[in-house]
């Protein structure tokens, strides 16, 4: 189950990358693989597959060297894939069918390194001695003719930029997606939607303010206001320090637009440099409704919802409570 999972997300990787049947023979031509290539890696095919381990060993010797590629080494069920998919990596490099199937054994490859974590450097490095394990072989082969070795050799290693550029851009994807959900989840984060009581929302916004952040912001709060029902909205941004025109005209419609779905929305927290970017703008003030602090906006929202606070007699303590 967890290897056809596995082949699932590889599939949803390539199409993601965008490797379609032509792409893939647009990379063949970039590398120069042809005709000629293929004749020649036919010709070493038994050397290579007779020796798969050998050529194999020789990769992960070299990863065994560095401390990099100890979270692969030291996990294993991982490494023993990586070992499997190793093997039948080198043996498909000379069968001379370099489409869409191989391309999917690579990326899978690929993931499985990028899963381990192994640095782009390092597998380049382990790479580069799986080469120079098939070339020396390829060149004891051709002993009377090196001119024809190294032809041969000149082929394998057009396959292997083939698979240097499908892996590594795997292992750069993977990173990329990685960073897009860590910076997605910290936007999640920075602008948490809170429900305070029933009808009560509460959006404290801290720190720098972009256009893609108030898109955020204003996907996140309508949503909000859609599932909880609420009637009012305490947006706080004292912990916002400068914004701009863009991002000024983008709460403006995050305001609107949550009254158009039926709340109110209360901008507390307001800086002095805040308001005075805010007026040099030019912008309409009289469409915000606004209080000094936090605390007067909560018992301002409190007042429209038809709370109200009094103080408990109970000596013990001096909670409060709201009574509708």
């Amino acid at each position: 189950m967890a290897e056809l999972d596995d082949q699932t997300s590889t599939q949803a990787l390539i199409r993601d990358m965008g490797l379609t049947e032509h792409e893939i023979e647009r990379r063949r031509s970039i590398v120069g693989l042809d005709a000629r290539d293929m004749k020649r890696l036919a010709a070493i095919r038994d050397l290579v597959v007779a020796h798969v381990e050998t050529h194999a060993s020789a990769f992960f010797d070299h990863l065994a060297a560095l401390e990099e590629a100890r979270p692969l080494l030291g996990n294993r069920p991982l490494m023993e894939r990586a070992r499997q998919l190793k093997a039948e990596h080198i043996a498909s490099i000379v069968q001379s069918d370099y489409g869409l199937d191989y391309v999917l054994k690579r990326i899978e490859l690929g993931r499985l390194f990028s899963r381990a974590g192994l640095d782009l450097r390092v597998f380049l490095g382990a790479f580069q001695a799986l080469l120079r394990s098939i070339s020396s072989a390829i060149m004891r082969r051709f002993d009377g003719s090196p001119s024809e070795g190294f032809e041969h050799c000149m082929s394998l290693h057009k396959v292997g930029s083939l698979d240097i550029g499908l892996i590594v851009d795997v292992l750069v994807f993977e990173r990329q997606r990685v960073i897009r959900q860590q910076q997605d989840a910290i936007r999640e984060l920075s602008t948490p939607v809170l429900q305070l009581r029933d009808r009560m929302l509460l959006l404290p916004i801290i720190g720098v303010i972009d256009t893609h952040r108030a898109r955020l912001i204003t996907e996140g709060l309508l949503n909000s206001i859609r599932m909880n029902r609420a009637k009012v909205v305490v947006m706080d941004i004292t912990g916002v320090a400068t914004i701009d025109s863009k991002v000024s005209n983008h709460l403006l419609q995050t305001v609107s637009a949550a009254r158009l779905m039926g709340a109110t929305v209360i901008v507390t927290g307001l800086s002095s440099d805040v308001a005075q970017s805010l007026v040099g703008l030019g912008i309409d003030l009289a469409k915000l409704q606004t209080i000094g602090d936090l605390q007067g906006g909560i018992e301002e929202a409190d007042r429209l919802l038809g709370y109200r606070v009094i103080k408990q007699q109970d000596n013990s303590d001096g909670a409060r409570a709201r009574l509708p």
